[in-house]
């Protein structure tokens, strides 16, 4: 331990130094995933396949693969491996813009862009925040790439790619994606109404069209020609107009979906319709127009279907029927896309984080093949996105975003326990937390442990004792100052049965280093690794000495 320690101090950074309860880590050595069950694409997996990953990219799939000498490896055992899942329209760490302030002399029937929720040239990007806990939710729910849309009225903004990464990178992966569009009205003001607002948006595309004609000529020919006057929220359309970017419009049923397919077809704008929960009925017309589907991962309650209903009038039973069919029809809409042909990707705007694979097992139940439920997070919107050379599949050269899990996907136990995302390592292991320490016997005991690191093996004790069924430790280390040996108290230990787990600290040049060590128990032999923030992980294993009493 001595020698791992001395290591990390060549490499030592204060801001590095402090406690990590993230279990976050960069990949910018070697990485193997060994024994794992690899779903490379929707439909495709390759059973007891290793994953051979470098600076934050996929370098290998596959069986018998040669282990680089300098990979740190994660055992995949009984681990089911996906590609990262895109979320294509999020609002998660997305802030609204402050309201903007009403004149008194404000004329109500022609207001101002910004007070009438026109803002097409704002960027998502300047009210997006890394740093929000949302963007943490979202990625334990297994979403590393999302398209972020703005909040705000009719026309909010343009939309942007990122990707969920670590706090202190950019993670833009592409501005200006898409301009943001919904059927929401400022209060008070024209356009005010549904019918208002597509009048208005007639309105500006042409507009918008005209002075992109203008400024073609005008930087053409120049002579003769007046100099184009700016108009920001115009020039948004620009891009819309010259095929660049789609529109992304907000559109959550039936009547809602013929108002943009009737826009795109007067307009002519390429079109992503997201938010949608009913509108299978309209297939041939979204077919006809190409439009691309994103359904809602936010799926109705059933309180109404469960209400008891044998003192209700006729008229109420009849009322309540009808209810109950519209929920089932719902439910069933993800699989009436999936039969009429039409690939599909899902949103999180307005979802929770924790109703994820509750509500995609729900579809699933109501009819959605599970390969088409995985083309819906991972395929389909790498496709839609434009994005499907680097994301999308696990296949080599494309980036280490992954999702891997206890079970096989849509199954009811499976858990998430560890998600890749622009090369940073995140493990998830509350839900063991909760349960009680398991066969504590097999652990009790003094063991004798071996690391082998970039400076040489290392050698050392650990103890485990148990008290009221709970387990508890310490380790004998070496001095990193120098003063003999110390000895450090374990934190954090865990064992289920089968994985063993615990953290300990130490002070280097002041500074505290925390070392998560995590492995296999079998027997009286323990395999694993001891992991280190930003520093790396080494491989670990441990003897236990025969017939020691405490």
């Amino acid at each position: 331990m001595y020698l791992v320690l001395m290591f990390c101090l060549l490499f030592i950074n204060p801001a590095f130094a402090q406690s990590d309860h993230s279990g976050q880590r960069r990949i910018t050595g070697t990485y193997a995933i060994t024994n794992a069950t690899v779903f490379t694409q929707p439909g495709k997996s390759i059973s007891s396949a290793t994953i051979i990953l470098k600076d934050g990219l996929i370098k290998a799939v596959g069986n018998d693969l040669n282990i680089p000498i300098d990979a740190q490896v994660i055992k995949g055992d009984s681990l089911f491996v996906y590609a990262g899942f895109i979320d294509v329209a999020s609002e998660a760490g997305v802030s609204k813009p402050e309201d903007v302030k009403r004149s008194d002399d404000m004329d109500p029937s022609d207001p101002s862009n910004e007070v009438a929720g026109i803002t097409p040239e704002r960027e998502v990007l300047q009210y997006w925040d890394i740093n929000n806990g949302e963007i943490t939710n979202w990625r334990k729910a297994g979403f590393s790439i999302a398209q972020l849309v703005p909040k705000g009225e009719m026309l909010p903004g343009q939309t942007a790619l990122v990707v969920y990464g670590d706090k202190e990178s950019t993670n833009i992966l592409a501005e200006s994606t898409g301009l943001y569009a919904q059927f929401e009205t400022a209060r008070g003001v024209y356009p005010g109404t549904i019918l208002g607002l597509m009048a208005k948006w007639r309105e500006l595309y042409k507009n918008a069209q005209l002075k992109y004609e203008h400024a073609s000529l005008f930087k053409e020919k120049g002579n003769g020609i007046n100099r184009p006057e700016k108009d920001p929220s115009l020039e948004a359309f620009y891009k819309v107009i010259n095929g660049q970017i789609p529109v992304v419009f907000e559109a959550e049923d039936e009547l809602e979906i013929r108002r943009v397919l009737r826009l795109k077809k007067e307009l002519g704008f390429d079109v992503v319709i997201t938010g949608v929960k009913e509108g299978s009925k309209l297939a041939e017309d979204i077919k006809g127009a190409d439009a691309k589907i994103v359904l809602s991962l936010d799926l109705p309650d059933d309180k109404a279907s469960k209400a008891k209903m044998e003192d209700a009038t006729e008229e109420a039973k009849k009322a309540h029927e009808r209810v109950v069919a519209a929920y089932k029809e719902a439910l069933s809409e993800a699989a009436s896309f999936e039969a009429a042909g039409i690939p599909f990707a899902f949103s999180s705007k307005g979802a929770k984080n924790g109703d994820v694979f509750k509500n995609i097992q729900t579809m699933i139940e109501n009819g959605l093949s599970e390969e088409g439920a995985l083309a819906a997070l991972t395929t389909n919107p790498a496709n839609m996105l434009g994005i499907s050379s680097y994301t999308g599949t696990v296949e080599k050269g494309k980036l280490a975003n992954l999702v891997l899990t206890t079970d096989s996907l849509f199954s009811k136990d499976a858990k998430i326990k560890y998600v890749m995302a622009d090369g940073y390592l995140f493990e998830y292991e509350a839900s063991k937390s909760k349960k009680k320490n398991e066969n504590v016997e097999d652990v009790v005991g003094k063991w004798n442990y071996t690391s082998e690191t970039p400076g040489g093996t290392s050698k050392g004790t650990i103890t485990f004792a148990q008290e009221s069924g709970n387990l508890k430790g310490e380790i004998l280390v070496d001095d990193p100052d120098g003063s003999g040996q110390v000895t450090r108290q374990l934190e954090n230990v865990h064992y289920d049965g089968k994985e063993l787990s615990y953290t300990f600290s130490i002070i280097v040049q002041g500074q505290e280093i925390v070392v998560n060590t995590k492995g296999t128990l079998s027997g009286n032999e323990f395999e694993g690794n001891l992991s280190i923030k930003d520093m790396g992980t080494f491989p670990f294993t441990a003897t236990k000495e025969p017939d020691f009493n405490l």
